[in-house]
């Protein structure tokens, strides 16, 4: 009880420090706009743009208690249009704005550092000099480019889904499992910018693999107000021998939708475990699959899964929050498969590092990952997702459908 209790303590601080800098950011660009403002000299128009500012103002605003708390703007149609700029809006240019004060910060310490080794001020009429008219366009840049940036991440890449096929080879595998293949979907956030028809497509690009078994790793919406039945119902559109099975994400945690998720699966004929397992058979095989709900940060991992572990056959863990992988390993499970992360959404590589904001919670960003166990090893493979959450954007990362084959090792 103490860990959940620090937890949500912890959360709503986040939280709360979350909505302090998207109101700092919005301010930055509210009150820059009321300054632009007032040096039009035509008193007319400084009165239509101070109303048509407020407006602006008043529509964030509402905006952000919409996705907090509201839920009454229009999710679908035309309508929804000013909400999705909005929302590509919000984060980039709180962003930007953080950005541009970091450069002012450089600019005004380059002011005083130099100071007393410049000439006195220019003469009115001479040019400016380079150092100034450099920050002033490097301001603009860094003001103008998240956002920038974000629209064309929206528009480009956001549905762009990919087939990632790789191969694991697994100790102690059966040979009668050698070449078995899985179909891995994950983080499907069906809702305003993931339409049922995508997740459709989804599962259509996913059938065509030709997969022994299907897996879905959790978050099939991300609030309460999502479709949850609808996701479901198009993800048992997925077709493989072995089933369809899948995990809970944080987002059904948050969306108290654990147990309902669990039904609607057994309803369109897949199954959905929760801190359960099931031994599966294949070409005279067995398999152990494994799956939890989704294993808070702050709490221990993989409490009272110890004894699903099978000691005579492989073991497969759907487990949503990769950070579970070390446990996992530890326990002697061959492979866990995971999403959570959507790679980050946006990756970007600067001096031949790529940075990530999914790194700000976990080393297991996305791709196949290792671990010793045992004298072998332990793999996990995190799956990129195809949906989105906070951004409705994807920069450098793109939807996944990932088709895993198992190979037999040596």
């Amino acid at each position: 009880m103490g860990s959940r209790t620090g937890f949500t303590v912890f959360g709503f601080l986040f939280f709360i420090s979350i909505l302090a800098l998207l109101f700092l950011g919005q301010w930055f660009w509210i009150h820059a706009g009321f300054t632009g403002i007032r040096r039009v000299k035509s008193a007319s128009w400084r009165r239509l743009l101070k109303v048509a500012l407020w407006a602006v103002t008043g529509w964030l605003a509402l905006t952000i208690a919409d996705r907090l708390f509201l839920h009454i703007l229009p999710r679908h149609g035309p309508a929804s249009w000013p909400l999705t700029a909005t929302q590509l809006w919000l984060i980039p240019s709180t962003l930007g704005a953080l950005l541009i004060k970091f450069i002012q910060g450089l600019e005004w310490i380059w002011e005083h550092a130099i100071a007393k080794r410049e000439p006195a001020m220019q003469e009115p009429g001479e040019p400016e000099p380079a150092r100034r008219t450099f920050f002033r366009y490097a301001v603009g840049i860094a003001g103008l480019f998240p956002v920038v940036a974000a629209v064309y991440g929206f528009a480009r890449e956001r549905l762009d889904f990919r087939v990632r096929q790789i191969e694991i080879p697994l100790a102690n595998l059966p040979s009668a499992l050698d070449g078995f293949r899985i179909a891995q979907l994950s983080d499907i956030h069906i809702g305003d910018f993931m339409p049922a028809g995508q997740v459709r497509r989804a599962v259509e690009m996913a059938d065509r693999l030709g997969a022994d078994i299907a897996f879905v790793t959790g978050d099939f919406i991300t609030g309460s107000h999502d479709p949850l039945e609808t996701c479901i119902a198009e993800l048992a559109g997925l077709k493989a021998p072995l089933g369809v099975w899948g995990c809970n994400g944080n987002h059904e945690i948050y969306a108290e939708a654990e147990e309902i998720s669990r039904e609607l699966f057994a309803k369109y004929g897949m199954r959905l475990l929760r801190q359960e397992s099931a031994a599966l058979s294949w070409k005279g095989a067995a398999i152990n699959l494994i799956g939890v709900d989704y294993q808070r940060q702050r709490e221990p991992m993989l409490v009272g899964v110890e004894s699903l572990v099978r000691r005579d056959m492989p073991n497969i863990l759907l487990s949503h929050n990769p950070n579970t992988f070390n446990r996992a390993a530890e326990m002697g499970i061959e492979l866990s498969l995971a999403g959570h992360t959507h790679g980050g959404q946006v990756q970007v590589e600067i001096l031949d590092h790529r940075l990530s904001p999914a790194r700000f919670i976990t080393r297991f960003i996305s791709g196949l990952y290792s671990l010793p166990m045992n004298g072998g090893k332990s793999f996990l493979y995190v799956n990129r997702g195809i949906g989105t959450i906070a951004i409705p954007t994807r920069l450098g990362v793109d939807p996944e459908i990932t088709l895993i084959t198992l190979k037999r090792q040596g």
